[in-house]
């Protein structure tokens, strides 16, 4: 009977090892999965939706239930973190979580799916160049640049076949930066690309990639070292098509035909101050677009996208800066990403060894040197942030930079880690007035706003330039100088700060030392139009008591109106400053106009080292002819031991013998 048992027990335990044997090996296989293989089973569309569900079933599967040993549990559950880590990150600008991702649909797509040389060109016409679309053609033209230029790609391509020109294009009668689909076409058949299996895979990931996680027709583009790429800013909205459904039925077909643009069709790139539209690529459809524009401002979680809340400004993972718009706020669904080159950011950069670039140069160092309060004015995309960033490599090393911005964009700390540098920004439940407050509690030097935007700001901005540090950089949109004075003004009385405009003008007057201004022309061209030095003018106490001495009340009156007239000038004279161009930028050429005021000069030099120093007083002294104050002092002083030797008694006495010559 005990043998029975024992002999029960043991096959009972043996089937049960064989049992769990199998299933381990079963889970430790991949899975082979049957795929149905008809004409559509290598398109786009079905290998996209292929890999959304393997994805979701290797980030999905529960590890604990199925049995595996310690060792590979903890390597499995490091891979699916991984994993799940890179699906997020590479929707907020991460190109390294993209690239993982992207590697992991190749593995899936070639070792799975089945794509080899033969079924590949189902998915896109690799074979027969007069089926591909001209986003195809970027497509491979955009890879097989980036495999040579990395990420300065589109450029070289824009920069080889001249795309960043103005051109005519058919049906509109004014010139237009634009890149047509006949452009792409031509280079296409310019370059006779050939292609490898693993290059055209490499394509079709890619175009599966925006579609699942990227961005759509600019994934790539947005990844590119341009000055930003926007989208949904042009072509109709789909609340006018629905509009016009009722009315023109023949303007409907003419959009159904492509003939007239959406707003889904809106792609444009900003390059080298250009805006330049890709008029060959699109979104496709409304929802596509949408979808991008929930998705690209994500980063760091700053809050919902809503019909209250139209609008979102943020960074992206790269420090890129993104505003998204939405209905209602706007007609349509848009975005613009605008990316900060810091590399670039220098003063050499700017001028480009133009005609008088050096002493420009030169000038702009020993402004900052000299702990001069500046503003960089201009229009929107003139590279008011950018010239910000070069002219900070000149600030003294010694100095503690404070930066406020609405959203982070000088990134400096990426170009000066070593440096004492923090920034802050505006958040939903902070403002910009809150976070200046805190920076006076830092241990600032330095203040550095990114855009005086807000009258708060403003008003906050010319205080601190009074008391609360050495010095403050700041941009503006201001036009002329006077624009700037006036509007500065306004926002310290709009501000509550004061109540009066003299008084409020004479605040600012008195801060602002200098203004950077930039233009942008119409060819895209960006440069310094001046350098202007505003000049307070200082009140004069010209009231006297000459009507005491008078003897008859006539003369006493009017000594006493020449006061009242003195008086009554004051109060109605606006003039509190004026201003003059210490540097101008003419026919093609910079050209140092005036020279600067001899209080500032005094001024920066108490700022400046030693060294520097002697180099301004040379750069003064070589351009207007403006001699060291420490030459002038030395002569000063000569010229009075001089006249002081002149001056003395003669010494009376005998002579000393003279040695007899020999």
């Amino acid at each position: 009977m005990i043998i029975n048992i024992i002999l029960i027990i043991a096959i009972i335990g043996i089937t049960i090892a064989v049992i769990c044997n199998n299933i381990k090996k079963k889970q430790n296989e991949t899975p082979e999965q049957q795929i149905e293989v008809d004409d559509k089973t290598y398109t786009i569309v079905k290998m996209t939706a292929y890999v959304k569900k393997r994805l979701d079933e290797i980030t999905k599967i529960n590890l604990y239930d199925i049995g595996l040993s310690e060792e590979e549990l903890k390597r499995r559950k490091n891979k699916k973190y991984e994993l799940k880590k890179a699906l997020k990150g590479c929707t907020y600008g991460d190109v390294n979580d993209k690239k993982y991702v992207k590697e992991l649909i190749y593995d899936i797509l070639s070792k799975e799916y089945g794509v080899d040389e033969t079924n590949i060109s189902r998915a896109i016409a690799f074979d027969t160049p007069s089926l591909l679309t001209a986003q195809d053609k970027f497509d491979i033209l955009i890879y097989v640049y980036k495999e040579q230029f990395a990420y300065e790609a589109l450029t070289e391509l824009i920069k080889k076949y001249n795309l960043a020109s103005l051109k005519y294009i058919a049906g509109e009668t004014k010139p237009s930066y634009v890149i047509t689909a006949d452009e792409i076409n031509d280079i296409f058949e310019k370059e006779q690309i050939v292609l490898s299996f693993s290059d055209k895979l490499n394509v079709v990931v890619q175009r599966i990639y925006q579609k699942y996680k990227g961005y759509s027709s600019i994934d790539e583009i947005r990844d590119m070292n341009i000055d930003g790429v926007s989208g949904g800013v042009s072509g109709l909205p789909e609340s006018f098509l629905s509009q016009v459904a009722q009315t023109d039925g023949d303007y409907l077909v003419q959009v159904a035909e492509h003939k007239v643009p959406r707003a889904c069709d809106s792609i444009w790139i900003f390059f080298q101050g250009k805006s330049i539209r890709l008029a060959f690529l699109s979104f496709g459809t409304e929802s596509e677009l949408k979808r991008v524009c929930q998705n690209i401002y994500k980063y760091n979680n700053p809050g919902q996208l809503s019909d209250t809340n139209g609008y979102k400004i943020n960074e992206m993972k790269d420090g890129s800066r993104i505003v998204v718009v939405r209905p209602s706020f706007s007609e349509t669904w848009a975005f613009f990403v605008r990316k900060f080159d810091v590399k670039r950011s220098t003063l050499e950069q700017w001028f480009k060894g133009e005609q008088g670039s050096t002493e420009s140069i030169e000038l702009l160092k020993y402004l900052v040197k000299g702990a001069r309060i500046l503003s960089i004015t201009g229009e929107q995309g003139c590279g008011k942030t950018t010239m910000l960033m070069g002219m900070i490599e000149n600030i003294y090393e010694t100095m503690n930079l404070r930066v406020q911005e609405t959203a982070f964009e000088l990134h400096l700390r990426k170009i000066y880690p070593t440096r004492n540098i923090l920034t802050f920004r505006e958040t939903d439940t902070i403002s910009g007035q809150e976070g200046l407050d805190v920076q006076k509690k830092t241990d600032g030097s330095v203040n550095i706003i990114g855009e005086v935007a807000t009258d708060p700001v403003a008003s906050w901005m010319i205080q601190a330039a009074q008391v609360a540090s050495k010095f403050t950089l700041f941009t503006h949109h201001a036009k002329t100088f006077p624009n700037l004075v006036t509007a500065l003004r306004n926002s310290m009385l709009r501000a509550g700060v004061f109540k009066n405009e003299r008084t409020a003008e004479e605040q600012v007057v008195q801060v602002l030392n200098f203004d950077i201004h930039l233009v942008k022309d119409f060819r895209g061209k960006r440069y310094v139009e001046r350098i202007t030095e505003c000049i307070p003018i200082e009140a004069k106490n010209e009231y006297t008591f000459d009507y005491r001495q008078e003897k008859t009340l006539e003369a006493k009156f009017n000594k006493f109106f020449d006061n009242a007239t003195n008086y009554f000038t004051k109060i109605t004279n606006n003039e509190l400053y004026t201003y003059r161009n210490i540097l101008e930028y003419i026919d093609g050429k910079y050209i140092l106009t005036n020279p600067i005021t001899e209080e500032n000069i005094s001024q920066m030099r108490l700022n400046m080292s030693e060294e520097d120093v002697e180099e301004f007083d040379e750069f003064l002294k070589r351009n207007w002819g403006i001699k060291s104050q420490k030459l002038e002092f030395k002569q000063q002083n000569d010229n009075i031991l001089v006249q002081d030797n002149k001056s003395q008694p003669k010494k009376r006495g005998r002579k000393p013998k003279q040695q007899p010559e020999l």
